[in-house]
């Protein structure tokens, strides 16, 4: 083996990514062109957040046929899965509706109150 990651792990990270990832690609792209979506996250001087940019990815990438996916767009879903896992950890007590935790776990695919 090269170094690289086998198919194993490749279907591996499809499969955690499918079940990390729980909004479709409509109901992504409608929360990321709200408010609330664009106020949270950290960003580079002001502009787009990584989470809001990761969240258009994943829809790309939720659009894409398993077969098309290429070794950076894995790479992104290994990031997509471990952000997610890492978010879910630091839920806060009471209700999540209406928390910058929540709207930062789905800007990037997750809505835990789904």
């Amino acid at each position: 083996m090269s170094g690289g990651k086998t198919d194993t792990d490749r279907a591996d990270t499809v499969k955690e990514f499918g079940d990390a990832v729980n909004m479709t690609p409509a109901a992504l792209k409608k929360w990321l062109d709200t408010d609330d979506s664009k106020s949270v996250g950290q960003s580079d001087g002001g502009g787009e957040s990584v989470g809001h940019a990761s969240g258009r990815r994943i829809v790309r990438l939720l659009e894409k046929k398993k077969a098309d996916l290429t070794d950076d767009d894995v790479a992104h879903m290994r990031k997509v899965v471990g952000y997610v896992h890492r978010h879910l950890k630091q839920r806060p007590s009471g209700d999540v509706t209406d928390t910058r935790w929540r709207y930062s776990l789905m800007n990037w695919g997750h809505d835990p109150k789904a």
